[in-house]
């Protein structure tokens, strides 16, 4: 009797998390999945564009993997000879078994002086009576740089087209925290932890950066003076501009979704609560009145109607949300440790980093989870490696970063919002608190 409400019990805690995860599939699955796309290797027309093809491969293979609605067709069921052209291609040849592709990319690499020259195909190999879906050419710097930046402008060309209409997220940014100048200074690189660089240079601490919703300015926080000041960096002018002094300690500020708004935390009257300024830092408005801090505000970005944050004002932190105005507060953690709330682009889930057993001996570690705040539905995304915190999503809502200590020390991990494909995106010095740009 016993072994038999044990089987039971194991039954409905499965069919639990089972139904957890078939809520966030159906959340997240948006477009189409599990097309089957070949890409050819790109032909490299001259000796001079022979590294830059080999990059642009590379770049385009990955970008296409990464994105989360494709079935990449191995290469080694391709055909002899890759087409370069649309003269080449035989669509029998793709549509059909071993590659039995749906899609497939081609195309080819010239150099015209200082130019590289791109021009790509992509062909629905299943339907040759009207097979080809895009046909684009690029013009870059004759470099593996200019390579990569022409293959994630047509990766991106082809998840728009073939993912229901949501723009890929190839050309993004992650704006981080890193240690690897001997302080902690805020860092850009792409979304796939390609071109890595520094861009402040102050020689302290710096925190939580954020882009702006035009990608033009990263607000963060940072200790002045022996203060904790709100900073803001221009990317349009690669330096620090001018922001309002507030007194007190000012962390963790968010954007609000139309760029006008700018919501943070400070201590300027003893307690640490959540004011909201402008975006040139006038009008500033208290949002919260309660003992225990207020810190980690972020707006919902599809209405900006919505602000949720972490509080203490019960004990240990806890995921809130409330209006933008700071009425209506309500609690949506139940347990445990929750801190880091990031609004998913759609504005229907909160990624949050949560210990929901907490206390001297509970097992459990600090995991990235995903929720529902209508319905306080959840699922665990990130499993006992390490320490998981700061999740931030990308722009089209398939992906998360995060940072993880799973390694050993802090890094920039990112993952599909499902919680597989999980990649390390740095490995030099420490790197911490990530934010992936809006576009």
């Amino acid at each position: 009797m016993k072994r038999l409400a044990l089987v039971l019990f194991v039954l409905l805690q499965s069919a639990a998390l089972f139904a957890r995860q078939d809520w966030l599939h159906i959340g997240i699955d948006v477009g189409v999945k599990n097309i089957r796309l070949a890409v050819a290797d790109f032909k490299a027309a001259e000796p001079a564009v022979a590294e830059p093809a080999t990059a642009f491969n590379q770049t385009l293979w990955n970008d296409l993997q990464r994105a989360g609605i494709f079935e990449m067709v191995s290469k080694s069921f391709y055909p002899l000879a890759p087409p370069s052209n649309p003269g080449e291609i035989r669509l029998v040849d793709w549509g059909n078994p071993p590659p039995n592709a749906s899609m497939v990319a081609f195309g080819n690499l010239t150099a015209q002086g200082d130019r590289l020259t791109v021009q790509a195909w992509l062909y629905d190999a299943k339907n040759p009576a009207s097979a080809q879906v895009l046909g684009k050419q690029y013009q870059e710097p004759l470099s593996a740089d200019g390579a990569r930046d022409a293959a994630h402008k047509f990766a991106d060309e082809i998840v728009f087209r073939l993912g229901g209409g949501i723009p890929g997220v190839a050309e993004s940014k992650v704006v981080f925290i890193s240690t690897r100048s001997g302080h902690k200074e805020v860092w850009e690189m792409d979304y796939d932890g390609a071109n890595q660089r520094q861009l402040t240079h102050l020689g302290g601490i710096s925190l939580g950066p954020k882009l702006s919703p035009d990608g033009s300015r990263i607000a963060f926080a940072a200790l002045s003076q022996g203060n904790w000041e709100i900073m803001m960096y221009s990317l349009e002018l690669n330096r620090l501009v001018t922001f309002p002094r507030f007194g007190g300690a000012n962390l963790s500020p968010a954007w609000s979704p139309d760029g006008l708004k700018l919501a943070f935390s400070s201590s300027r009257t003893g307690d640490p609560e959540l004011y909201l300024v402008n975006s040139d830092g006038s009008n500033s408005q208290r949002l919260t009145n309660s003992k225990g801090p207020d810190v980690s505000p972020v707006f919902n970005p599809k209405t900006g109607a919505q602000i949720a944050w972490v509080s203490g004002r019960t004990g240990l932190p806890q995921i809130w949300v409330m209006q933008a105005d700071g009425t209506n507060p309500q609690r949506l953690t139940d347990q445990g440790y929750a801190v880091s709330p990031s609004w998913s682009p759609n504005g229907y889930y909160l990624a949050l980093s949560w210990l929901r057993k907490y206390g001297p001996g509970a097992p459990g570690a600090r995991d990235i989870y995903v929720m529902d705040p209508a319905t306080q539905q959840w699922v665990q995304l990130t499993h006992d490696g390490g320490a998981n915190d700061f999740p931030s999503w990308s722009p089209d809502g398939r992906h998360i970063v995060f940072q993880s200590s799973r390694s050993g020390t802090e890094q920039i991990w990112t993952m599909l919002a499902d919680g597989s494909q999980q990649e390390q995106l740095t490995f030099a010095g420490t790197n911490s608190q990530p934010n992936w740009s809006p576009h």
